[in-house]
């Protein structure tokens, strides 16, 4: 789906049973617009370490493409998150990486997931399945939002605007783990219950 802006407007909302909203899709006519793909995300920080307090985000992503992007000033009313987002395709990741390197910036940490995606009416909704659990993610403007989750039957679904990240380090001081990646090595073997993610929006930012 072509963006018609720089603008990002979506919601996250944690759905343990990601086939069955699948199914959902799939009989309301959805488009398959990307397969299930595996995805590597490395979030960078400048020398002095503030990109995150400011709110901005600056993400190298690898999964069937490499693509750099830089995301700041995001706003949240109802747990549906809108911010400025700039994103553009690269070569090589490793390459990239140097660049960033040579520019001050220094890779924060890494999360990986597995994403399929989904085009319905004028919205884009990708099934996420993290190291911690799974989760919905639809982008479109508010009033389109709050439609798709009707259509989808997902209103009962907990929300939440805070970046992945965000979330991760939620679940970090609730279970008391000791490991700044968001891996499915550094997961093997732990349950993350949906009351760990709970009061992680006071702090949203990106992805």
């Amino acid at each position: 789906m072509a963006k018609a802006s720089l603008q990002e407007t979506e919601i996250k909302l944690h759905v343990p049973d990601l086939e069955g909203v699948e199914e959902r899709l799939i009989a309301l006519g959805a488009e398959l617009a990307a397969p299930r793909v595996f995805e590597r995300n490395v979030r960078h920080e400048n020398e002095a370490g503030t990109l995150r307090q400011q709110g901005i985000v600056v993400r190298l992503r690898e999964d069937t493409r490499t693509r750099l992007t830089y995301k700041d000033g995001s706003t949240v009313e109802n747990n549906v998150i809108s911010r400025y987002e700039a994103e553009v395709e690269v070569s090589d990741f490793d390459t990239m990486e140097i660049i960033l390197y040579k520019l001050g910036f220094h890779p924060h940490m890494t999360y990986e997931k597995y994403r399929t995606t989904y085009e319905l009416d004028d919205a884009e909704i990708v099934l996420d399945e993290l190291p911690y659990g799974n989760f919905v993610e639809i982008e479109s403007d508010a009033a389109g939002i709050e439609k798709m989750i009707v259509r989808l039957n997902l209103g009962d679904a907990p929300r939440y605007a805070s970046s992945y990240v965000t979330l991760f380090d939620r679940v970090k001081a609730v279970l008391s783990l000791g490991f700044n990646d968001l891996t499915f090595k550094n997961f093997r073997g732990i349950t993350v219950p949906e009351s760990a993610f709970r009061a992680a929006d006071k702090n949203a930012d990106g992805e």
